[in-house]
């Protein structure tokens, strides 16, 4: 009634002349509004509307048709800070899967080409290094805070997680499972074919590169994220140590230029997950080392803020935990069934040896956590830099909101709290 009551007194004016620039300043913020709300909206379109797009047609008498989507602007940099679902410790909170599109997955057969150990080495003996000095908390990071204890009758779950002066949170967990060989559980993580089965999330699993003389390998993987958000693609460099019956793999993320980068799915450049396997004691209090352990690190980088993401995590670790259980249960009957390893399961079985003296060195060191760290965070310059949300368009649309919607003060504190919200979380990209 207040904004009808405003509009009469300004439509009351002498004349129109008068009346001309009242009428303006009060549409403005209307407008203002307006506009903010179709970029959201366009940004948060769901997939069947783009599929509707994009089979839009003209007829013409100069051209068949017309691509609208080639027209329009995307807002990528706007899509990639809407939340969406967060994956973690090589396993995944499952979403909803459209139907409508089917997943694939692609593997490389033997005539695959083949790295050079000594031209190509992705993933080399700093790689272990750095693992092990994560392991026996000697890379010095900021300490590990407490997130999470919780167990079923087949495996225990604890979790951490730190904040870095650079770069993205990073995840700490301790996972064992119950009558489980360290062998399993490290063909199991290598298999990228058993992957889909209960791996929801991914699309596709290509074998680009690989090493039959250490067992290194880079990997595609291409994984669905949810409508609002373009989905992600990773070059990942892997390879295996072994060091006195335990397992230290290394996955991350590599620079692979024969790969072009493309605007769909979204390339993740800052990836890191690697883990420790290794058999202990078992729970059952028989003395008898049938658990398997794994101590697992991960961080990555999906363009998605900080802040939200680190919410994501804390709502989702749990579930995504317990679907890692599942899909190994399923892993270890479908081997007990006598069906073959796949290809990416027998290269986790060539791995390089390493002596408990060598692995005690590269413990003691130098600490080259800021030395990782530097070189993670060195720019392509095929990635685009600034913010992905600009602070003028939400502050803006804020105010617009604000001075519109109602006047009363708790609505305008909440909107201008959630303004600020975003510029916060947008400074630190």
């Amino acid at each position: 009634m207040a904004l009808i009551g405003t509009f009469l007194n300004v439509l009351q004016g002498p004349n129109l002349w008068n009346v001309l620039p009242d009428l303006m300043v009060f549409i403005a913020p209307i407008w203002i509004a307006v506009v903010f709300g179709v970029l959201v909206g366009w940004a948060w379109r769901p997939r069947w509307a783009n599929s509707a797009i994009k089979n839009l047609t003209i007829p013409s008498k100069n051209y068949s048709s017309i691509d609208f989507v080639s027209s329009i602007p995307t807002f990528d940099s706007l899509k990639s800070q809407l939340p969406g679902y967060f994956f973690l410790f090589s396993g995944t909170v499952s979403p909803e899967i459209d139907s409508s599109e089917p997943s694939s997955i692609l593997f490389s057969d033997t005539s695959s080409s083949k790295l050079d150990g000594d031209i190509k080495n992705f993933v080399g003996e700093d790689d272990l290094k750095h693992l092990s000095k994560l392991v026996h908390e000697k890379d010095g990071g900021p300490a590990w805070i407490a997130m999470m204890d919780k167990s079923t009758s087949t495996m225990s779950y604890q979790a951490w997680r730190r904040d870095p002066k650079i770069g993205p949170p990073q995840y700490r967990s301790r996972s064992v499972y119950e009558d489980m060989s360290p062998e399993m559980m490290r063909d199991f993580f290598w298999d990228d074919e058993f992957r889909l089965k209960w791996d929801d999330m991914l699309l596709e699993a290509e074998t680009i590169e690989e090493c039959p003389n250490n067992g290194t390998m880079v990997v595609k993987w291409v994984r669905k994220f949810p409508f609002f958000c373009s989905d992600r693609e990773y070059i990942i460099g892997r390879r295996i140590w072994e060091c006195d019956n335990g397992y230290y793999c290394v996955t991350k993320g590599v620079h692979y230029p024969s790969v072009p980068r493309r605007t769909k799915p979204r390339r993740v450049d800052l990836y890191y997950s690697s883990w420790l396997i290794r058999a202990v004691e078992s729970r059952k209090g028989d003395g008898q080392m049938s658990a398997c352990e794994v101590l697992l690190f991960h961080h990555e980088d999906m363009g998605i803020p900080w802040e939200i993401a680190k919410l994501g995590v804390r709502q989702g670790m749990w579930g995504a935990v317990k679907n890692i259980d599942r899909g190994l249960r399923k892993y270890q009957k479908h081997m007990a069934s006598g069906a073959p390893l796949s290809h990416c399961a027998n290269m986790a079985h060539i791995n390089s040896k390493v002596s408990t003296n060598r692995m005690i060195y590269l413990e003691n060191t130098s600490n080259d956590l800021q030395e990782i760290e530097t070189c993670e965070h060195t720019a392509s310059d095929e990635k685009p830099s600034g913010n992905s949300i600009p602070k003028l368009l939400v502050v803006g649309g804020a105010i617009a909101l604000a001075c519109t919607i109602d006047k009363g003060l708790l609505t305008k504190a909440v909107i201008f709290g959630v303004a600020r919200r975003f510029a916060k979380i947008g400074r630190k990209l």
